[in-house]
This record gives structure tokens, sequence and C-alpha cells, in this order.
């Protein structure tokens, strides 16, 4: 029952670090605590079964998976540019760390500049770019200034750059509901490769300040020149909603190297974004069992409930009944305040009875052609834009019948620290409903008999 409150106090996510309101200063109504997950810091009310790492590892079942919150992300909050990038930077970190030591050495790094250590190497008019590649040049091929470093010969040629692997998910993973990331070389085997990513890159480098162009052997070069064209570079299909200085500071890592110490200026603004607003959204979003049209549909039923009860209690005091007979009216008020109750919170108790929820519009057509296609592309770090407004599946749900749409397919729930929320949530609803029907049955109980109907 306490989680039940704490979810449901109705406190704002946007967080100072947010990118879509930079200018709040601290997260309302929320406190934060230490966890022994990953992150330093998480969101007090949801319960550890339920954290963002425990979604993202694959933790949880329906409808709390990995592929749920990127669902979320696509078609309600539409800002699935920040977990898809996440994905795929702690891949790529695992993949760059897995590399040889002649291999990571050709992308060390990115320097901490000591005037400002978010934007690494310092560049500009008074800065020479051939002194910044000479001392990376330096540090990837010599030993020492004066010793140049000779690669053995049983190791791995330096200026090789090693195969873009798959990801650390595996294919099973759509099937689990989790994250996947979709290998480097499936994105142009697909066709998928639809704008010119050097060329956008190329502008977005010029953009910030840089004449010259990244070296073809850094690991992973073009996959990295794919990134910046689609999540960094201004206006690219995917564009990370981040600050110019952060987009900057990260571009003049990236001209540099292919360490993922080059994403940092970045990497925190998305996780932040995840962490403190589109997880908790998501969570509570998830608590509701019903449809936009069941839930209306529950309002109706529990209003008209209540006026149910309010005419039995009036028929019954102006009668020359008992005034006992009276509490009757609170069966009725009960029914419908629990129900309206519940209702407000989006929650159906007939769903919940039952603990099932009604399936999102577009799961009615998840298997059919393009649709299914489009949630695979979801989790492919290097694809196509986010824009879902062209799918198959909106004009036929606007079509489909409001009768059906209240009563539409249904499938159960499995996440059990989810159904303990919604447990607390019909508790709280109960107890409103019988406090409220108890002050009600007392105040008519008290009224002299009308006499007025036989």
């Amino acid at each position: 029952m306490v989680v039940g409150v704490l979810l449901y106090r109705r406190p704002s996510f946007v967080s100072s670090t947010s990118p879509r309101d930079s200018s709040s200063s601290e997260l309302k109504g929320l406190s934060l605590v230490t966890s022994n997950s990953s992150h330093p810091s998480r969101i007090s009310g949801i319960p550890d079964s339920l954290s963002f790492d425990k979604i993202i590892a694959g933790g949880t079942c329906s409808p709390i998976t990995c592929r749920d919150f990127m669902s979320y992300l696509l078609y309600v909050e539409h800002a699935a540019e920040n977990l898809q990038f996440y994905l795929w930077l702690r891949d790529y970190t695992e993949r760059f760390n897995a590399l040889s030591e002649n291999e990571k050495a050709l992308s060390p790094p990115v320097p901490v500049s000591p005037l400002d250590p978010r934007l690494g190497p310092k560049s500009g008019p008074g800065v020479r770019p051939d002194n910044i590649v000479s001392k990376f040049l330096s540090d990837a091929f010599c030993s020492s200034p004066q010793q140049p470093a000779v690669p053995s010969p049983t190791k791995p040629n330096p200026f090789t750059t090693p195969p873009h692997t798959p990801g650390i998910f595996g294919d099973s993973d759509y099937e689990l509901g989790n994250s996947a990331i979709a290998p480097f070389s499936s994105i142009e085997s697909r066709g998928l490769n639809k704008i010119n990513h050097r060329q956008i890159a190329a502008e977005a480098y010029q953009s910030a300040g840089m004449g010259w162009q990244p070296f073809s052997v850094h690991p992973f070069r073009d996959e990295v020149t794919r990134v910046v064209a689609i999540y960094i570079a201004e206006g690219g299909p995917r564009e990370l909603n981040v600050s110019s200085r952060d987009r900057m500071a990260a571009l003049h890592g990236i001209v540099h190297t292919t360490h993922p110490s080059a994403f940092d200026p970045l990497r925190k603004t998305v996780e932040d974004a995840l962490l403190y607003q589109a997880h908790p959204n998501f969570i509570r979003w998830s608590i509701r069992n019903g449809n936009p049209p069941r839930i209306i549909f529950a309002i109706c039923l529990g209003v008209g409930t209540i006026l149910t009860g309010l005419m039995i209690a009036l028929l019954l005091t102006l009668s020359n009944l008992s005034r006992g007979w009276r509490a009757m009216a609170a069966i009725p008020w009960v029914v419908g305040i629990s129900t309206l109750f519940a209702a407000h919170k989006g929650m159906c108790v007939v769903l919940h009875g039952i603990h099932a929820r009604n399936i999102h519009p577009w799961e009615l057509w998840a298997d059919e052609g393009s649709n299914g296609e489009s949630s695979k592309e979801s989790f492919e770090s290097q694809a196509t834009s986010n824009s879902r407004e062209d799918e198959p599946w909106r004009a036929k749900y606007e079509k489909r019948n409001p009768i059906r749409k209240i009563f539409e397919k249904q499938v159960r729930i499995k996440e059990p620290a989810l159904r303990q929320i919604q447990n607390a949530i019909f508790l709280q609803s109960m107890i409103v409903a019988i406090i409220a029907s108890a002050i009600l049955c007392a105040a008519f109980v008290t009224l002299p008999s009308g006499g007025y109907l036989p």
C-alpha cells in the first residue's frame, strides 16, 4: 500500500538534467536514495524489482520488459532515441573493451582540457589541428617519444579496423521481449542506409569548428560516423535532445578518437533523461490496465452506480420504512466509489480481478507485415527515423468499433511486482469507498422519515 501511495503522489518527473526542460532545478515530490545498482541513485517509491537496470537487463516480465519500455517511448512519449542510443553505447563500450591492446591503442581516451574538462581536446583558432593529431599518433604508435613501438607479428595488425560484431544480446531476446542490438553489417544488407552518413558527419564536424576529418584507421570509425549522423548531428533522423555545449564537446572528442570516453558529454544527459523522467513515467503508465475507452467506460459506470445509490437513499428517506433500510444504499456506493477511484488511477477493477490488461493498439496488428518489422527496427541503433505516424495500425484502429475498443482483447499481467502495486491501489479504492459510504449512510440515516411514499 505504501508503494502505491508513493507512486501516485503525481510528482513532477522533470529533472534539472532532463533534455526537455533544462530550467527545472529539482525533482519535485521525489527523493534520491542510494541503490546497489550500477547507477548511483534511483527514484524512491519504485521497487527494486522494477528498477531501470532490472528492466534493461531483462529481469522483468510483461508488461515491464525492455521491449515494452521501447514501445512506450516510441508511441507514447515519442523519445525512443535516448534508449536506443543508451543501448548502443553500452554495447559499443563492451565491444571496444574486448579489442586487443594494439587495436585500442589506435583510439586512446579523450584527453581532458585543463580549461574545460567537458570539451576534451582544445580546438579553435589558437590551436593547430596538426599538433593534436601528432599527439594522438604519438600515443598510439610509440611506447616512448624516442622509441617506436613495433607490433609483434603474432598480434593482430593495429591498422586493421576490427569487424563489427553483434550486440551483447542474442536473437532470442526478441522472443523474450528484451532489448537487442542489431549487428552493424545487417543494417546495410537490409537496405536501411538511406542517408549519406559521411557527408552529414562532415557537416557536423565543420559546424563544431573543425576543418579536418577523422582518421579511418580508428576502430569502428564507420560505425561511429553513422552514429554521429543519426544521433548527434543537428537534424539527424534520431537527433538526441541535448544542449549545444554537450553536442560540441562530443564532436570534438569523436573527431580525434573512437574511444567510448568521447561520448561522455552525452552519456550523463541521456542516462538522466531515462532514469529520472522516462523510467518513472513508464512505470506509472504500465500500472494502467485499461485502454482509454475502457477507463472512460469505468468512470461513467462508477458515476452511474453512485447516482443509483443516491436515488435509493432518497426514496427510502421519503418512504415510511424504518431508517435502517437506508443503509442499503451503501452497497452501490461502495461499488461505485471504488470503481471511480480505481478508474481515476487508470485501473479497471474487473480487469484487475483477473490480473489482465487490455492490449495496446500497436499490439493488435503486431504480427502483420511492416508493423512487426518496425518493432525490430526500433532496437536497431543505426536504423531510420523513429517516426511511426504512418504505420497501418493507426488507420485500422481509428475505424474500430467503440464498443469493441471498450471490450478489447486482454492479456495476463505476468510481472509480480506490478500486480502488487495494483493490489495496493485496489485496496486504497476499497478503503476510500467504505469510508465515504459510511459518511453518506450516516447523513441519510439521521434524516427524519418523509412519509411521502407508502
